[in-house]
């Protein structure tokens, strides 16, 4: 037997004779396990547990492994594909965005790095169980809950969540079902990030423009026939508090056949303060100052173009109207009154005047809150409660958390790099300075849960089954022209990672 868990050609002749589950065991082994090259023995190196395959899961194994050079990181998802949010969560026509990816796949290719799909934390393994096996375990899950508007009438047929669409058309598994009612002209988004821009960008793009993306193929057959030609992206605060980024507007102020629509009053004091407001933020409102001074045009303009794209601001949704039949027919709006703070920060009131907005379609894209996966886990206010800033979780020592679950949804990619090599680091100064009992048992580690999921009749998913997937997704892509084609059923998921050989 190797120290890894994994079991060598001898060891598979010595143990042959004691039956099914040991060379179910070893059979798994060849294909999960690999030989590794460590010179001391498994008790002595710290063995960490990653819980989430996304960016936040990956960059802080990648630091781990170049931080410490003993340790070994295992990483698991409950779906059988690992990058979480890059996969499920980044706009098919941002394939850039995407390239971490490629890093990804180095850090799961190291020696000292496993990647374990198919494995539901909290399900199929508990927390307690993890923390049984491992020295270390870190929760990086990330938000997949998102906030409700909490307002009469958002159960009526057209009222969607921002993250199950991005989710439906990007080819998560559980949304792959959503089937949305584009047959509405006019389509209503709440809330002002990038998601936000995210979805009213798919809405309102040339579908050939996405047809050579990895969007997927039912979510094309849908947009083609789309009726939507007018989107309102609502906020509740001003202008100066919209928080989507520079390289989101600009796409959606170049969309080809679609007007951007800004209120010149709304940014004729903003224009005026132009040189106050700082640096990183600068660019991102002159872009809005100049393209309000540059929709204000007659009507007859719109001859040029065939859809709009509008942002509205001081409005807070106050209920969601609906036809007869049940359907979406229009939203009312709170007009607010905005008052500073003495943090800093803008609060917005209500002013008690009512405005109605006819519509088909509303998003909300209001943020998301991380669910709870195991009783264990103290949460509070939609996140892991920790002990301090630098992500112990309160009350369990060797748990640690990082990304969104920690944070809430905040950021983007680079500021999870940040994130993940923080927490690395405090991990092993803690594992270096001995601040909590490491585990001493023979077994630990993967070695140690896999006995626990072959006597649950649970099959993981390696990174080799995965790059069997991955291969075969980028095949079906060809057939059409797109890099990918991603395959959106778990059973067909799990059936090309399992087969033989």
């Amino acid at each position: 037997m190797n120290i890894d868990g994994s079991v060598s050609i001898p060891a598979f002749k010595t143990t042959h004779r004691h039956g099914g589950l040991f060379r179910r065991h070893i059979n798994y082994s060849r294909s999960v396990c690999r030989k590794r090259s460590f010179t001391t023995d498994r008790n002595e190196r710290p063995a960490v547990c990653i819980v989430g395959s996304g960016p936040a899961g990956f960059y802080t194994s990648q630091y781990l492994l170049k931080l410490h050079e003993n340790l070994s990181v295992d990483i698991y998802d409950k779906l059988p594909v690992p990058f979480g949010l890059v996969r499920f969560g980044v706009a098919p026509d941002h394939p850039e965005t995407k390239n971490c990816i490629n890093q990804f796949t180095t850090t799961a290719k190291n020696e000292r790095c496993r990647f374990v799909g198919n494995v539901h934390i909290g399900k199929d393994v508990s927390l307690g169980e993890l923390k049984a096996a491992y020295d270390v375990v870190i929760l990086c899950y990330g938000a997949e809950n998102d906030r409700k508007l909490q307002v009469p009438g958002e159960e009526h047929h057209g009222v969607y969540s921002a993250r199950h669409f991005v989710e439906w058309y990007n080819g998560l598994p559980a949304s792959s079902d959503l089937k949305p009612d584009l047959s509405s002209e006019t389509a209503v988004i709440i809330g002002q990030g990038n998601v936000a821009l995210d979805v009213a960008r798919i809405l309102l793009k040339p579908v050939e423009m996405l047809e050579k993306t990895d969007i997927c193929e039912h979510a094309l057959d849908l947009i083609r026939k789309s009726k939507v030609k007018r989107v309102y992206v609502v906020g509740r605060r001003g202008p100066l508090q919209i928080s989507f980024t520079i390289k989101e507007l600009r796409e959606m102020t170049k969309l080809p056949g679609c007007r951007s629509v800004f209120s010149p009053e709304d940014f004729q004091p903003i224009r005026e303060m132009i040189s106050e407001i700082p640096r990183q933020k600068k660019r991102l409102f002159e872009l809005l100052c100049n393209t309000a001074l540059n929709t204000s045009q007659p009507d007859d303009t719109m001859s040029e173009t065939t859809k709009e794209f509008k942002l509205l601001f001081r409005r807070s949704p106050v209920e969601i109207m609906s036809s007869d039949s049940g359907r979406v027919s229009g939203i009312k709006f709170e007009i607010n009154n905005l008052k500073e703070m003495p943090d800093g920060t803008v609060k917005a009131n209500g002013s008690g005047k009512i405005e109605t907005l006819n519509c088909g379609l509303i998003f909300r894209s209001i943020g998301y809150r991380s669910v709870v996966i195991d009783d264990e886990i103290p949460f509070d206010g939609g996140v892991v409660s920790c002990e301090s800033n630098d992500g112990h979780v309160s009350g369990l020592p060797g748990v640690y958390c990082c990304g969104w679950v920690r944070t809430g949804p905040t950021g983007v990619i680079l500021s999870t790099l940040n994130e993940g090599r923080a927490t690395a680091k405090i991990v092993v100064s803690d594992l270096k300075q001995g601040k909590f009992p490491r585990i001493t048992e023979k077994d630990k580690g993967f070695f140690a849960v896999n006995h626990l999921l072959e006597s649950r009749g649970i099959k993981p998913v390696s990174f080799k089954q995965w790059e069997r997937i991955d291969k075969h997704e980028q095949e079906l892509g060809l057939q059409t022209g797109k890099p990918r084609e991603k395959i959106v059923e778990n059973r067909t998921l799990l059936n090309l990672a399992h087969e033989v050989d």
